[in-house]
């Protein structure tokens, strides 16, 4: 979901690997150990949680979470919770960053300290205020005066146990002086509109003096003033409304103009706590990439797009503007996401994977290494099966490693880490079981593999068989490099990583997929010598159990049907698909005639059929939705119930009102849900974006329920995969790879030319690129060079203009705005600079 400005969208996305906690502060009772987890907040919306790892000081989540931010924040903060013996969450401390600071962390494995957590310090939201100075003349005809202060209205104040019922003190302090005025509170919003007038008087009744706003008397007085606007939650409880944030004005502001209205950010207020340490509450190990793309319309990219969609055309193909951003990448995956995703949404992934792994096959001395390493092509097609395969490994996997996540069998067969109690040969056999279930329902879902997947399979076993002629395996090894050894045994290893979990495995459980793991990936690779592939011996005896021909028919059988060029697709076949799950809150459709419209937590699923919602989980639906009655998914205003985060699924007869946990559940809903139904032959164009309630639509006021819809619908995302991709964004994120490693094409261009100019030993420092054709290689460059640094002029142009447009102090940017202060400081540079 991009933000839009003027002419250019704005997206903003995060990955985080939530790492472990260390020297947490010990628990006051006998044992002294916690139960802790951790969650991601925007701000002080919770958007992940971590599972709790108990009966420890030093928990390690090993957790991984992505998501595209929905929206404007200030700061990206981790809390860590510790969960007693009555189930109550207590905050032990928190990290939290400045979004100007994430780039200092850009994926860099960091410990940061705790800091101590209270509610003066938890402060979110901003504040629109004016301030008016005016002389007022008595009825005695002598001169003083006033100061009118207008609370205009608040914006995103946080939501306190469940609920914002806000309202505003405003005080006129000075050293001698203090006076408070209280505006009216709102109830259930965290968007207030108060629009309050408050005067104060502030100089005594004086003679006139032309030379200044103050008596001379006052003048040093008045500049020790200030207004000071605290925010509050009311609350029912019977320790009091709760701090929600203040915000500090000197009255010296007015000496220049008696009129100032500005939007500000609301700050913490600073109570004196400074007993704790930082060091005092531990730390917290974290990895975060945080990514903001700015992305012009479609036209500005066509020059280098063109230039890297004809990649697999270009010969060879290592002088390809796509092969070239791989060699010049510090990372190879850095260069295959963008370029996996850009390729995918044009449907010409097959033909460039099918160009780069035939060349890299070319170079390959040893059919035994094929695909060993981590090249350009390995990294591609690991990306191309994560994105295309996601469905397939639902369908294969999950099932089975729900189960054994739940059931929490033994299987551990080293003797050596035995428990008491266990027997080997119970664990040997639980195990050998869970291997052969995951062996078999891999290897009989060859006709489920996506057909995208099958043909670069196919690919790949052509040219490896071509390759190395002599060899009659290396058809199967090539094959099964990828799809055993990449794909299927890190699935099972780490399953949270391939949305088969929602979280990482409990150590026991963790250990269980290692072992189902390891097996696997060597019944898959087909080696000659496969009790040998194993350094324990414990391992190599339990793979004697699988030392039969019949295992290896079958991954041959497997390989063969999911790498064969004629393969049938079996759509119509298709089963239920598992797209997401999970609680949320909705408001009776109303479905019976009688009965209250309230709103209830229930369970959600969606699959590739139909859209359910029952009580709890694994029970009987209440109210199924066939997706080719989705006709509309759309948000839903939050004025309608005085609700954040809610959207609507609109259906023939009736709407569905549901309320997601935070922005980032909702945007997924939305997203996937959209996309499920894209293709329903009565898709809505217009809708209602606020709910009918009291016998109209709140948008629009019409009075008949069924009257069409007053907004256009967005345009969501279409079904199908290749098309599920912003080719203008992957662009753009390609654009930035080259730009940020400009000092390396420059270098690859001086290699192009010494190797052209001379036919001598090559250079050292040019080693590293693979320059097969020197000339082409030189003119792709070229282009790249251009283009690149014509979209590159184009950004500066645009940040000048909105430089120039900016207004310190607006609701975008109000008073407070460290990364717009910094923005304003860089550009103040460049000006002085470019003068």
């Amino acid at each position: 979901m991009a933000v839009e400005e003027e002419g250019l969208r704005v997206f903003q996305s995060v990955r985080i690997k939530i790492g472990e906690a260390k020297n947490l502060p010990t628990y006051p009772g006998p044992n002294k150990m916690r139960d802790c987890y951790c969650t991601v907040n925007l701000d002080q919306e919770e958007v992940f949680r971590t599972k709790i790892v108990e009966k420890s000081l030093c928990p390690f989540y090993g957790e991984d979470f992505y998501c595209e931010i929905p929206r404007s924040f200030r700061h990206l903060s981790f809390y860590i919770f510790d969960r007693d013996v009555f189930r109550r969450d207590s905050i032990i401390g928190k990290v939290a960053i400045q979004k100007e600071d994430l780039q200092k962390y850009h994926n860099r494995d960091t410990w940061f300290q705790l800091q101590h957590v209270d509610a003066d310090s938890e402060v979110q939201g901003k504040v629109h205020l004016e301030l008016r100075l005016s002389e007022v003349i008595t009825d005695t005809g002598v001169i003083c005066h006033k100061l009118a202060t207008r609370v205009l209205e608040c914006k995103g104040l946080p939501i306190v146990n469940g609920q914002c019922d806000p309202y505003a003190t405003v005080t006129l302090a000075g050293p001698y002086r203090s006076e408070a005025k209280k505006t009216k509170v709102k109830k259930k919003t965290n968007n207030p509109q108060f629009d309050e007038v408050f005067y104060f008087e502030v100089t005594r009744p004086c003679s006139y003096n032309k030379k200044s706003h103050f008596d001379i008397e006052d003048a040093d007085e008045v500049d020790k003033m200030e207004i000071r606007v605290d925010l509050w939650n009311a609350s029912n409880l019977k320790f009091g409304d709760e701090f929600l944030g203040e915000l500090r004005l000197p009255l010296k502001c007015l000496r220049q103009s008696s009129s100032y209205e500005a939007w500000y950010f609301l700050q913490p207020r600073d109570n004196g706590n400074k007993s704790l340490k930082p060091d005092d509450l531990g730390s917290l190990r974290l990895n975060v990439v945080y990514t903001e793309d700015h992305v012009f319309s479609s036209d500005y990219y066509s020059p280098l797009r063109d230039l890297l969609l004809k990649s697999a055309d270009v010969e060879p193909v290592s002088a390809s503007a796509a092969h070239v951003l791989g060699e010049v990448c510090r990372e190879k995956q850095e260069a295959a996401i963008p370029l996996v995703r850009l390729f995918l949404h044009y449907g010409k992934i097959v033909p460039f994977i099918s160009a780069i792994a035939n060349a890299e096959v070319k170079r390959t001395q040893d059919p035994n290494t094929i695909f060993r390493g981590n090249s350009l092509t390995s990294k591609c097609i690991d990306e191309t099966m994560k994105l295309a395969g996601m469905h397939y490994l639902q369908v294969t996997l999950k099932p089975i490693i729900d189960e054994i996540c739940q059931l929490h069998k033994s299987c551990e067969i080293d003797p050596v880490k035995l428990k008491d109690g266990e027997n080997l040969e119970n664990n040997r056999e639980n195990l050998r079981q869970y291997v052969d279930r995951i062996f078999t329902v891999i290897t009989k879902s060859g006709v489920s593999c996506p057909t995208v997947m099958c043909d670069i399979f196919f690919s790949l076993r052509e040219s490896a068989a071509k390759r190395f002629q002599g060899d009659p395996d290396v058809r199967y090894t090539a094959v099964s490099s990828f799809i055993f050894l990449r794909f299927f045994a890190p699935a099972i290893l780490s399953p949270n990583l391939f949305q088969l979990t929602p979280h990482h495995p409990d150590p026991q459980t963790s250990r269980t997929l290692t072992l189902i793991s390891k097996t696997i990936q060597t019944l898959g690779s087909l080696s000659k010598s496969k009790s040998a592939s194993f350094k324990e011996s414990y391992m190599a005896t339990f793979y004697d159990y699988f030392n039969e021909q019949k295992y290896a028919d079958a991954v041959k059988n497997f390989l063969d049907l999911i790498s064969s060029s004629g393969r049938r697709d079996h759509k119509s076949i298709e089963q239920p698909i598992l797209l997401k799950e999970g609680f949320m809150i909705k408001r009776a459709q109303g479905r019976k005639r009688f009965g209250m419209k309230n709103f209830k937590k229930r369970w959600f699923r969606l699959t590739n059929h139909e859209f359910t919602y029952q009580k709890s989980k694994g029970d009987h639906p209440l109210c199924s939705i066939p997706i080719e009655n989705i006709l509309a998914v759309e948000k839903l205003e939050e004025e309608s119930f005085k609700m954040k985060n809610m959207f609507q699924v609109i259906q023939p007869e009736r709407v569905l009102y549901i309320q997601a946990n935070n922005c980032v559940e909702a945007k997924d809903w939305i997203d996937i849900l959209t996309k499920v139904s894209q293709c329903n032959k009565k898709r809505l164009t217009v809708y209602h974006p606020s709910a009918y309630l009291n016998g109209h639509w709140l948008c629009c006021k019409a009075t008949a329920d069924n009257t069409p819809g007053c907004t256009p619908c967005t345009g969501g995302l279409p079904a199908n995969i290749q098309l599920d991709i912003d080719g203008d964004r992957e662009t753009e994120r390609i654009y930035s790879l080259f730009n940020l490693y400009m000092p390396k094409l420059e270098k690859m261009q001086e290699a192009c030319g010494s190797k052209s100019v001379y036919d001598g030993p090559e250079q050292e420092e040019y080693s590293t690129f693979i320059i097969d054709d020197p000339k082409e290689t030189y003119k792709t460059l070229k282009q790249i060079i251009e283009g690149v640094g014509t979209l590159e002029q184009e950004h500066a142009q645009y940040k000048r203009d909105k430089f120039k447009k900016t207004k310190y102090g607006s609701q975008e940017h109000p008073i407070g705005d460290k990364s717009f202060q910094s923005y304003i400081r860089q550009q103040s540079e460049i000006s002085a600079h470019s003068i």
